[in-house]
């Protein structure tokens, strides 16, 4: 396929320039997400033993809740019923004392409930750990504080991004097109190192090209969500429009002992969904004009529209459906498209096996940043060389540096950052009075310090010690878990859970494979171009260089 020579040259810009724009902030997203498909085991991982109260057979709640709202108060506004049968690391009945919507709260305490042997109800209140969530706002938001309206500003940057993310997915394409079929799985090594990086990158992009799209293309529906809704009602007509808003509810007030059985309300779940299990029932405006049910179906064989589960939405009192997302065809074809996009972007269809692709793929995006920036670097590098000759050895311009301290920074603090806040997570939650405080103050600590620390050694010195650093907080997870083993009387504990151990695992062989970058990283600065921004023999530490081996050591 023949290209004009200057439509490719426009194309290439424009793939380099999004990228390039977009790269650092889609990365922890990226990376973060990842790590958000399997939250539930996250927190797990960090929740100790003896804040989950004993579950209870589905028939004694009733009696749970009854005895519930007749000594709390702060239950009255709502609570979350956790099903026995759910397989779920939660106690049968949780409430907080306020709705905590998806903020970070860091002060929050979750009451918590059972019964005992003697059908008496036993509460207990907490201090959750919020790293889980925190995991998911930097995934939604990259970690930028701040709000606009109602809505978080990282939202709308990440919205953004994913807009310029999409014209650098098709002007890579386009840009490919040309070679694609005679280059697209080639690692040629032996032609040098950029082009070994340049076809990893390409791999990576052209592989993954419909997850990618998918995920660009949902991430902007899930950031302007309100103007796209906006302006498709006033251009579709009314049996086509996307319902936002759920169907009538009764407005009648009702009193609490009016509460529907917990089974009426399983019976009507299953009527709608037979092939479902409820996994969880979250009770909300129970005192309020719209009291609602929300209950959360999983199937882990069928196209789910949440991050885990569908959702029904029953009135508490009438057992009148009022919503559901199980039936996207009621509003129409943009209903049923906006839905499936929900599914696809959070990969909860076709089980764990899905699960576990989308993982891998996040990670592959996460490396399609990093790789776009160490590209677009090297060939600034050798443009750099032929414009100051062989004469001296060229010093890469202000800009190069800044993006190269950024790029070591940026991503590679931010994985730290998750690792030493995990780690401090469990190893001091029972040593300080808020844990919580502790934890956003190690994140954004660790994820500053990387940025200055690349800034002040240059990217090549830093990149070596935040790998190490990498390896060092995530191989600490696993034996955080060794440790309670081995020490019982520790204050840890062990991870049990075929999930927590999961998280164990997969922290293990990220150890492992940021312990081989950074000898990677190393052999590459030593062994590499002096004139490269990642060559060791530069920087604000570097030997000096003679005039005898500034010419014969570049490549």
């Amino acid at each position: 396929m023949k290209i004009r020579s200057d439509v490719m040259r426009i194309y290439q810009s424009m793939h380099i320039w999004t990228g390039i724009v977009t790269s650092l902030v889609l990365f922890i997203g990226f990376y973060a997400g990842s790590l958000t498909l399997f939250k539930p085991q996250l927190d797990s991982w960090l929740t100790p033993p003896g804040q989950v109260l004993p579950q209870i057979p589905t028939a004694q709640l009733d009696q749970l809740v009854g005895q519930v709202l007749d000594q709390h108060e702060s239950a009255k506004a709502g609570f979350s019923l956790y099903l026995q049968d759910a397989a779920t690391s939660h106690s049968p009945i949780q409430w907080f004392a306020t709705d905590l919507g998806r903020e970070l709260h860091l002060d929050a305490r979750l009451w918590q409930g059972t019964l005992d042997e003697n059908g008496q109800q036993q509460t207990l209140q907490v201090l959750p750990s919020v790293v889980a969530e925190l995991v998911d706002y930097l995934h939604r938001t990259a970690g930028i504080p701040g709000t606009l309206g109602h809505e978080h500003i990282g939202i709308y940057v990440l919205g953004v991004a994913a807009v310029l993310y999409f014209l650098a997915l098709v002007s890579g394409v386009i840009v490919l097109l040309p070679s694609l079929v005679k280059t697209w799985f080639a690692l040629r090594r032996q032609k040098g190192e950029r082009r070994f990086w340049l076809d990893a990158h390409n791999i990576a992009g052209i592989t993954a090209l419909p997850f990618h799209l998918v995920i660009s293309l949902t991430v902007i529906v899930f950031a302007f969500h309100d103007q796209i809704y906006a302006g498709l009602a006033q251009i579709l007509d009314d049996d086509t429009q996307i319902s936002r808003q759920a169907p009538p509810r009764l407005t009648k007030t009702y009193e609490l002992q009016q509460l529907l059985p917990v089974g009426r309300l399983l019976e009507t779940a299953h009527d709608l969904a037979p092939e479902f299990k409820v996994t969880e029932m979250a009770y909300m405006g129970l005192q309020g004009p719209k009291p609602m049910v929300r209950l959360a179906l999983f199937n882990p064989d069928r196209l789910m529209r949440g991050p885990i589960s569908d959702y029904a939405f029953i009135h508490p009192y009438s057992g009148q459906l009022l919503n559901s997302t199980l039936s996207p065809g009621e509003a129409g074809l943009w209903g049923r498209l906006v839905a499936s996009f929900f599914a696809l972007h959070f990969g909860s269809y076709g089980g764990d096996w899905v699960r576990w692709a989308y993982f891998v793929l996040g990670f592959g995006g996460a490396f399609l940043f990093y790789s776009g920036n160490l590209l677009w670097l090297e060939s600034r590098r050798k443009k750099r060389t032929k414009e100051m000759g062989m004469a001296e050895v060229p010093t890469q311009s202000r800009s190069c540096r800044v993006l190269a301290n950024l790029t070591v920074g940026v991503c590679l603090g931010s994985m730290a950052g998750v690792a030493v806040t995990m780690v401090t997570g469990k190893l001091l939650y029972a040593r300080v009075d808020n844990i919580n405080h502790v934890s956003m103050a190690v994140y954004y600590s660790v994820f500053l310090g990387a940025i200055a620390w690349g800034f002040l050694l240059g990217p090549a010195r830093a990149a070596i010690h935040l790998l190490h650093m990498c390896a060092l907080s995530t191989l600490a997870i696993p034996m955080l878990t060794l440790l309670a083993i081995l020490l019982p009387d520790s204050g840890l504990w062990p991870s049990t859970a075929p999930g927590t151990l999961g998280v164990d695992l997969v922290a293990l062989v990220c150890a492992s494979c940021f312990g081989y970058f950074a000898k990677i990283a190393r052999k590459r600065g030593l062994e590499g171009p002096r004139d490269s921004l990642w060559s060791l023999h530069s920087g604000p530490k570097a030997p000096c260089l003679t005039s005898s081996n500034r010419v014969g050591s570049r490549q």
